[in-house]
């Protein structure tokens, strides 16, 4: 399985983070319970990372209201072959060009 970090953002003001906290809260998911906030610092969002087979299995465990503003992204290592071959890449073609 795969593994992504899950964004979830608010707005910055009282209530819509004792809104957000109760939503994610009252899913019920094991993931989202557990999620790791940001609002004390600032930062009105929540963060959980889950292990699910694509992007759209790990949208589909957010409540509706948040599903289409959170932003998912999959998560990867990088491993000392990874880089060798990153290395080698950038030795045959152009510096702009992404791995």
């Amino acid at each position: 399985m795969a593994r992504f970090l899950i964004e979830v953002s608010h707005e910055d003001h009282l209530m819509a983070c004792l809104q957000a906290v109760r939503t994610l809260l009252s899913t019920g998911s094991h993931f989202l319970t557990h999620a790791d906030w940001g609002c004390s610092d600032g930062e009105h969002k929540a963060w959980v990372i889950v292990e699910m087979d694509n992007k759209e299995a790990a949208r589909a465990i957010l409540p509706p209201d948040y599903r289409s503003t959170a932003k998912i992204i999959q998560l990867n290592k990088f491993t000392q072959i990874d880089i060798n071959e990153m290395d080698r890449k950038l030795q045959n073609k152009p510096a702009h060009n992404s791995i």
